[in-house]
Formats: C-alpha cells, structure tokens, sequence
C-alpha cells in the first residue's frame, strides 16, 4: 500500500511538470507563429521568375548574376516590401517573392527596368554615361518654378566640365538625359516634343551656353510620383544583365488570407483528430505522444523560424504530413513495447527492451525520408524547396521528441511503478494476454496469426498490373492532364460573388483579346487556362478586368515553355535520384536483395499514382511531383519496418537450415508481427491527409488527392510486392553459406542516455 501511494505522488509531481511544461508551450505559440514570415500564397503578393542574359552577348557568369542580386535587392528596398526574397536558381535564373507587396504592376516595372541614364547631343551622339555622376546621388528637388525634378550629384567634374565647355561651343548646343536609350527606338528628332513627359525616356533636354562642374538639375512635366519613382530607378543603378521574365504568379490578399485561414483549420482538425486516435489505441501513452506531438508542431515552428524560413501553403501541407509521419515512430515503439509485456515481461523490462529494439527501423526510415527531401530541395522549383525544407526540419524534430522526449516523459512515469500492474491503463495490454512466466505460460499467438498474407499474392499482382496498363493506355492515348507547370500557359483563377457562366466569360476573353480557354468551376472557384503565356502589361489587364467587372478575388499564374521545360527535366531526375539514393542506402543497411525489393514497390507506387491521375483526370503539377518524392520517402518507411523485422527473425535461424517453407513463413510471421503498427501508422497519416482533402485548400488538392493515393498504395506494396520481390531473390540462397545480416551485431545501435533509455 505504501508503495502504491509513493507512485501515486510521484505520478502526481511528473503530472505536475507536464502541466507545467505544455502551458508554456501554450503561451510561447501564439506569439512564435505571429513572428513567423508567411509566404505570398498565405498572405498575397507577387512572385517573378527571370532569365538572366548578358547585355553585351556575353555568357552569363557568377559575377555577372551576383551583381544582378545585388541591384534587384536595392530596387525591392524602394519599393518598401519587408522579407522579400530574391533566389538565384542555376547559372541565369533569378526568382524574385514578393510577399504582400501592394501593387505588382509597379513592382514589375521596376525590377526589369534596366535604368541606364545616359548623355547625349541632338544627334543622338554619346556624350556621357551615368559613370560621371555619383552613386546613389539622385534626390527629389524643385526647379525655378518650384515643380517637381531631379538633382543629379555629378561625381567626375572635371569630365563634366570637359564635356559641356564642348557642347557649349557647338551650334546645336544642348545636352539630352536619356533614360534607357534604344538606338531603334529613340531619336531626339522623334521624342524633342514630349521630352520630359511620362512616357518618354528623353527626360531632359538643357541648352548649356558655358562649361560648368557643378550638379545637374532633370526638369520636365512629371509628377512628384514619377519624380519619386525615377530617383528610385536611377538610384538603383543600371541592371548588369537583361531580364526576361519567363513565370509570374499574382496573388490578391484577400486570397491569400483565406487560404491561410482555410488551412490552419484544416490542420487544427487534423491534430486533433490524431491526438484523439493516439488516446484511443494507446490510452496513457497515446496521452504523452500527443503531449509531445504539441511540443514537436512548437519546435518545427520555433525551427522554422530560427532559420528565417517562409512559411508557405505547401510547407503547412508538410508539416500536417511530418505529424502523421512522426506519430509513426511512436507507434513503432509503442508496437514493440507492447509485444514484450505479451511475453511475459514487466513494464520496466518490456520499455526499456521496446525502446531499444525500435531504434534501428526508426533510424533507417528517417534517413530515407531525408534523402528524398534533400533532392527535392535541391532539384525543386520554388513552392517544392519550401515543401522540403519544412520536411527536413520535421524529420530532425522527429528524432528528437517523439524518439527521445516521448520516451524521456514515459520513462518518468514508467519509474515510478505507479503503472506496473495497470498495463492497460498505461499502454492498452489486456492483463489476460500476459502470460505468467512463472508457470512456464506462452505467449498467446498474434492476433494476426492466421493470415497468410502470401496466399492471395498473385490476385494481388493482377490488381496492380490492371490498373498500370489502364492508365499506361490512357496516358498513351489521352495523355495526362497536365497542370500549368508542365503545359506552359497561364492560368487565371477568379472568385466572384457573382454567378458567373462559362458563355460569360468566354465572351469576357474576347473583349480581353485571348483565345479561348478551358474553362472549369470547383465550389466557388473559376479556372481559366491559356495556352500563351502572358506577358506583364496583358497580366495587368486581365488582373484590373475581373476585380472591376466581378468584383473578383483573381490569382493569375504564368508559366513559359522555357520553364516547363526545365521542371520538366528536374521532375524526373528528382524522381530517379531518389530511387538511385534508397536503393544504395538500403543495400548498405540490410543487402541488395532488400533494396531491390524496396525499390520495385516504390516504383510500383509511383506508376499507381500516375495510373489513377491518368484514370481519375486529376491535374498533375508540380506539387503532384512533390507528393511523389514523399511517397517514395514515406512508402520505403513502411517497407523498412517489415524488412528490418523479418532481418530481425531470420537472425534466429541457421540460413544453412532454413528450407523455402520455413523462409517463407518467417516473412509472413514478420508481416503478421508488424501488421497492427502497419495499420494504426497508415490511418494517422491518412488522417490529416483527408481533413486537407476536405477542409483545406483548392491550391493543395493535388497534393493530398496524390497523397492519398500514394499512402494506400504505399502501405499495400510494402506487404505483397517488396517482400514478394524480396523473397524470390533469397529463395535462391537457402541453403548456401549467406548468412542475413545480424540485426544488432553490425547495426547502428542505440546511444544509452541516462534517464531517457537507461
């Protein structure tokens, strides 16, 4: 009795500090997310993608393209964006994000500008360029009538009084300010009557009656707003590259915010779902990986934003998938602490033998996980590097909350023997299955026992095969629907009030000068898809046309043939490197014969997910082939988890001895063994997966239907393709000299921390 009552206040003190400790958790979130930079899907704005290309003809060098930062990066200072971001991608890429900026069209303009303010005489002859002046010198001044100009800070006077002393001699004595002259375009003979009104790069033409040194004052007929934009340009400095924009993307605020809205509850939803779940099944230890499944959505986020990223709608999708992929390492340990009390062990004993035995299939699926996120990152287009950014960052948390907190936190309460003979309150184990050890009880058989999961494998392979030749045959004939990031076009997306019909907008297209697009509605969306790419001004156009006609929330996206080419290209080989890195990773690991069998079902799921897009009409974009390098990462977990089982079971045996039947049934026994955490880890990852499908956004449909996809066909090629390739490789080494690789002897073993496993 006194013994129950000491656990009873020890269990009551650890309660205490838990309390304690996610209230604090409570208090720091609301202001760590409000800190957070949220990306323009989440908050509106503009993103511009730009070819770099060298003004004389030149090949583009590092140089080159740094000092193109570098002067995008002052020209975004004016515009006065906070956290905008300018990326460079490749040899000649530059992405520009612009989050919550106000109005795109100016900030368009002056990005691209090219600002090279030069001097010339009326027959259109060089006479200076801005070098003579000085950096950053330009101000916002007055002329004698006290109209808005120009003052130039002349830097080289004695250049400056050379050449004017000149001028001055001249019959024709007057100088003309150019800004961005074009031989083709530009002639002072042409432009002498509209120089210095907007519109014009002939910005100022001055008669000069003597040689002077001193600072030069640009007077025309402009207004303080362009007077203000053009210090701003002049300021900037002249762009050491010429920009081609080749993709753009318009988001309204308005979008954005309800995006983000719509999001967050969906993934409010989804957490809470999972927590409830994890009681459910586990009951007390279902409570403390919830506890730390808090603490791990904090870190991610407390991560996040120690690093300076962006939070965008794809890395919310991540995250709300890196829960249910974390909730997995707790079910594999829960799993294996459960299978010890089943034989006979007490709870002390069975933690400490569960944890340990755990460690490897965790590690191994993590790292794989890893290695897919980090060819994402580094092949992805931008929305895919956020994506694996935020899964990367969700995999390190991973290892250190729900594998060392969640185990540290149980231990505290295991330590207390206040839960030795309440099993089932602590972790679900029905005392009845306990068999006494005392009196020589065997462990009752798996609940799962009975199944042979091999019997039905050639039915099973039918299935996959019917439905791969069914999309094959209709990719061939009907090709797949491609979104804009692998067609090349823009596409405009409307929500309006209004009812509008697909008649009405065609006609609406017309007045617009476009072609005919395809036309669909979802809910209270309206996509429209061009197959010509729109250029900046059409852009405007179309953006002023439907808010002032609809009053519409419109998000335009353009993407060009040079860009679909290009993500094209990184799509697959994103997709081959993975596959090249599991199957090396895994064949290190365990042996080849594992590896191929890994592979094989990888390859099997992502021809599944192809095949029911192809089947289904489902749009396949870029984050289609995010969801693609996930199920790889997450689909190769699975399968580790069993193969590390059934390496685990043949490690028992003499392989020498072992015949074809007896191999056979270790594998289903490993199946039968690791069926329940198969189970339980694909229904809380599926279960964030449909509340996205359900409450979360238009914008991640793809994504999660893809997910959804992936994750059934992920769980199901795990059991019947890689162990049935696996085990066709290795009938053909029973009875040789091979041994399996021994589970620990040669494995990563599991670091001993007092107080967490010891």
């Amino acid at each position: 009795m006194k013994k129950n009552k000491n656990g009873k206040k020890k269990v009551i003190i650890c309660s205490i500090i838990l309390t304690l400790l996610v209230a604090l958790i409570c208090f720091l979130f609301v202001p760590l997310f409000k800190g957070l930079k949220f990306g323009l899907d989440l908050q509106g704005g503009f993103e511009i993608y730009y070819k770099a290309e060298s003004i004389d003809g030149s090949k583009m060098n590092n140089e080159k393209l740094t000092a193109t930062y570098k002067t995008l990066s002052k020209r975004i200072d004016s515009l006065g964006v906070s956290e905008p971001e300018i990326i460079i991608e490749g040899n000649d890429k530059i992405r520009v994000k612009l989050a919550g900026v106000k109005n795109p069209e100016e900030a368009r303009t002056q990005l691209s500008t090219v600002a090279t303010l030069s001097f010339r005489d009326t027959d259109n002859n060089l006479l200076m360029t801005s070098d003579v002046l000085k950096a950053g010198g330009a101000k916002i001044s007055q002329d004698s009538a006290g109209n808005p100009a120009v003052l130039l800070t002349v830097k080289d006077k004695d250049k400056f009084y050379d050449v004017t002393s000149k001028v001055s001699q001249q019959s024709n004595n007057s100088i003309v300010i150019w800004l961005d002259y074009n031989p083709l375009r530009n002639s002072y003979e042409r432009e002498k009557d509209k120089c210095g009104t907007s519109g014009s790069g002939c910005l100022s033409a001055a008669t000069v009656s003597q040689g002077f040194a001193s600072d030069v004052i640009i007077q025309g007929n402009f207004t303080q707003d362009e007077v203000s934009n053009l210090v701003d340009l002049i300021n900037s400095g002249s762009l050491p590259s010429k920009l081609t924009e080749i993709s753009s993307n318009t988001v309204g605020a308005s979008f954005g915010d309800q995006t983000l809205k719509t999001t967050l509850i969906a993934g409010i939803v989804a957490i809470a779902a999972i927590i409830v779940i994890l009681i459910v099944i586990y009951h007390f230890a279902g409570f403390i990986s919830a506890i730390s499944m808090m603490i791990y959505t904090f870190l991610v986020f407390l991560v996040f934003w120690l690093v300076g990223g962006v939070l965008t709608l794809p890395g919310i999708a991540a995250l709300v998938l890196g829960i249910g992929m974390a909730v997995d390492s707790n079910v594999i340990t829960f799993s294996r602490i459960r299978e010890e009390l089943l034989k006979g062990k007490s709870l002390p004993s069975a933690f400490r033998e569960g944890s340990k035995s755990s460690f490897s299939a965790i590690i191994d699926s993590n790292i794989t996980t890893i290695i897919v996120a980090i060819i994402m990152f580094m092949l992805g287009e931008s929305s895919i590097k956020g994506f694996a950014t935020m899964l990367i960052i969700t995999v390190i948390v991973t290892m250190f909350t729900m594998v060392f907190l969640t185990r540290l936190l149980l231990k505290l309460f295991v330590k207390t023997d206040y839960f030795n003979d309440k099993v089932g309150l602590f972790i679900s184990v029905n005392k009845n299955d306990i068999p006494d050890v005392s009196k020589n009880e065997e462990a009752k058989p798996n609940k799962f026992s009975k199944i042979n999961f091999f019997k039905y494998k050639n039915t099973c392979v039918a299935i996959s095969i019917l439905i791969i030749v069914v999309g094959a045959v209709l990719i061939g004939t009907k090709g797949l629907n491609l979104g804009i990031d692998y067609k090349a076009g823009t596409e405009i997306t409307i929500v309006s009030d209004e009812k509008l019909t697909e008649k009405a907008l065609k006609n609406d297209l017309g007045e617009l000068k476009l072609k005919s697009g395809e036309i669909s509605f979802v809910d209270d969306e309206i996509s429209i898809r061009i197959n010509d790419a729109l250029d900046g001004n059409e852009v405007k156009e179309v953006n002023t046309y439907f808010e002032e006609k609809y009053d519409a929330k419109v998000n335009i996206g353009v993407v060009s043939n040079i860009v679909q080419k290009e993500l094209i290209k990184n799509a697959v080989l994103a997709v081959l490197i993975a596959l090249i890195g599991i199957v090396v990773y895994v064949s290190i690991r365990f042996r080849f014969s594992y590896a191929l069998g890994g592979v094989v079902a990888l390859v099997h799921d992502v021809l599944i997910m192809f095949s029911l897009f192809a089947i289904f009409r489902f749009e396949v974009s870029s984050m289609f082939i995010a969801a693609v390098l996930a199920i790889i990462g997450y689909s190769i977990n699975d399968t580790i988890v069993s193969f590390d089982r059934i390496r685990e079971n043949l490690a028992k045996y003499d392989w020498k001895k072992v015949t074809k039947e007896k191999f056979v049934e270790i594998c289903n026994l490993s199946i039968q063994e690791t069926f329940t955490r198969t189970i339980y880890t694909t229904v809380t990852t599926l279960l964030p997966v449909i509340v996205l499908l359900v409450l979360g956004s238009k914008e991640i449909f793809t994504f999660n239907m893809a997910m959804l996809f992936g994750l059934v066909a992920g769980t199901y090629s795990s059991i019947f393709i890689a162990t049935i390739i696996f085990m066709a490789i290795e009938k053909k080494n029973i009875g040789k000299s091979l041994k399996p690789k021994k589970v620990y002897k040669d494995d990563i073993e599991e670091k001993q921390i007092k107080g967490i496993n010891c």
